[in-house]
């Protein structure tokens, strides 16, 4: 059987591009690597979402408010299409969806957040009231491709049983999340970066890779990154005093200092209002600290930082056209592994914009995906198929028994995971550890394979490794500070360097200003 539009994800992008598919007309099937409505970064936690009432004055506060932050990389025209979509798609989810939105003491509803248990619950049943068929504990190990290059479907491994089967499809919308390097972040064990290495094994080329070192704030017991309260924190070093300069966007001072010592904090800037709020906002925060018997706003608790990646980072996958589709035909893109460049630039948070990147890439990539399918028609349904995977499945030497998947995370870890590379960059540090990173991937293109391990855990160590190099190749280009790709030898922006940067390859990885932009800010300039 063949569908229209296969969906590879069940997070918020995922299941808004099957609703929009769907609602197009178009036959789809979802599959997740996890339980769709209850794996992912999402359904973890609360989270805010860029919900802005269409009134100009507003809508130039909220575009304005991160340009800067973002290193004036993002798109106005992105951004003003994405809080429009994301108006929309939020009132859908409060009357179509009946989400529960909190009201206010006039009884207005408040639409700028909502709990991600609750709104993934919600959008699952919708999927499936839809007549999506969805497949769950289904990750994605390859796509497939025509005698063209156009994307016809993913084959998938169905943990159950192992058993790897082929889902043939007219179009496909990778909505697989980001990659967070299984560093223990709440929600992101299923975020590995599977989905950008099937899009560039396909053809597909990569945006914003060097903005992909965002780390969040956590308790040192526990995986819970909500980032936000943290503004109500003040920090400390072990023999008690304040750290200076750790309050407020930055995390250097944090970082530098957890080097060499333990730091520790307190949200004893929140008031009794606050605490009320932020115990109804996110429960799941305080409940660690509860059964430790820890009041966080008045006792101080042992932090570290979690390594998010392109999870909160904002590359990802490069977004050729509204639909969100790629440059590679059939294949369309959504979410965390999409490119948030367009509206964030070099700089986002968790949350807000990020959730609303979801909804509405989830929704054009759905839709278009469908138009897509339809202009295909069943003339494409008995081509050809082929797997257009490479490491782990197709190796061009002799298979290793002893290079385990399990290996080649480890190596990687311990090259993206430290605040002294990743963070605190310096290309001093950078291009060794790239070079290490290289090493792991030509051993892996080589002898890794399949009957090594799980077929999904080979592929995701092979993701993550590809990600690593992407994104500190990209790190080393941009030989200047901007967003969050921060250089400690280059602390100043750089105007000539006002561009982003187009990443690609797997055996030898590029990186390149992208033209069109490049040409439109010297028409800016001039």
């Amino acid at each position: 059987m063949t569908v229209d539009v296969l969906v590879l994800g069940g997070g918020p992008a995922g299941t808004w591009a099957a609703l929009k598919a769907a609602a197009a007309g178009a036959s789809v099937v979802l599959a997740d690597k996890g339980f769709c409505g209850s794996s992912g970064a999402t359904a973890a936690a609360g989270t805010g979402i860029w919900y802005v009432r269409p009134e100009p004055e507003l809508r130039e506060q909220a575009m304005a408010s991160r340009e800067a932050l973002g290193g004036y990389l993002a798109d106005r025209g992105w951004m003003a299409r994405v809080l429009d979509e994301t108006y929309a798609r939020v009132n859908e989810l409060a009357e179509v969806g009946r989400y529960p939105f909190p009201t206010d003491r006039e009884g207005r509803s408040l639409r700028t957040g909502v709990q991600g248990p609750e709104y993934m619950r919600r959008q699952r049943l919708r999927v499936q009231r839809a007549g999506v068929a969805i497949l769950d504990h289904a990750p994605a190990i390859e796509l497939l491709t025509d005698a063209e290059g156009s994307v016809a479907g993913a084959r998938v491994q169905r943990l159950a049983t192992g058993e790897l089967i082929d889902l043939t499809a007219r179009a496909v919308v990778l909505a697989t999340g980001g990659c967070a390097f299984l560093s223990k972040t709440l929600g992101c064990n299923v975020n590995t970066g599977d989905g950008a290495l099937m899009a560039v094994e396909a053809g597909a080329e990569l945006s914003g890779m060097e903005f992909s070192n965002a780390y969040a704030i956590a308790p040192e017991f526990t995986s819970v990154t909500k980032t936000a309260y943290y503004s109500f924190a003040t920090f400390y070093l072990g023999n008690g005093a304040v750290l200076a300069g750790a309050s407020g966007k930055s995390r250097s001072p944090i970082a530098r200092a957890l080097l060499t010592e333990p730091v520790y904090c307190t949200l004893d800037r929140a008031d009794a209002a606050q605490r009320r709020a932020m115990r109804l906002g996110q429960p799941n925060f305080f409940l660690t600290f509860d059964r430790l018997g820890i009041d966080p706003f008045t006792d101080r608790f042992p932090i570290t930082l979690l390594l998010e990646g392109t999870v909160r980072g904002t590359g990802g996958v490069r977004v050729a056209d509204q639909d969100c589709s790629t440059s590679v035909p059939g294949l369309y893109v959504a979410g965390d592994v999409a490119t948030r460049e367009l509206i964030c630039g070099g700089f986002t948070g968790g949350g807000s914009h990020n959730a609303a990147w979801a909804m509405s890439s989830g929704s054009w990539a759905g839709a278009g995906a469908a138009e897509y399918a339809r202009r295909q028609g069943d003339s494409v349904d008995d081509r050809q198929r082929f797997g257009a995977g490479g490491v782990g499945l197709r190796p061009t030497g002799k298979p290793d028994a002893e290079l385990l998947p399990a290996d080649i995370v480890a190596v990687v870890q311990r090259e993206v995971l430290p605040y002294d590379k990743n963070y605190l960059r310096h290309g001093d540090r950078l291009r060794p550890a790239l070079a290490t990173l290289d090493e792991m991937w030509q051993q892996a293109r080589t002898s890794l394979t399949l009957a090594q391990s799980d077929p999904s855990k080979v592929r995701s160590a092979a993701a993550m490794t590809a990600h690593a190099r992407w994104m500190y190749t990209a790190a080393l280009a941009r030989t200047e500070s901007r967003g969050m790709a921060r250089r400690q030898e280059f602390p100043e922006a750089d105007p000539a360097q006002h561009h982003r940067l187009i990443t690609g390859g797997l055996d030898e990885v590029w990186t390149a200003p992208e033209p069109a932009f490049l040409d439109r800010s010297r028409l800016v300039s001039a």
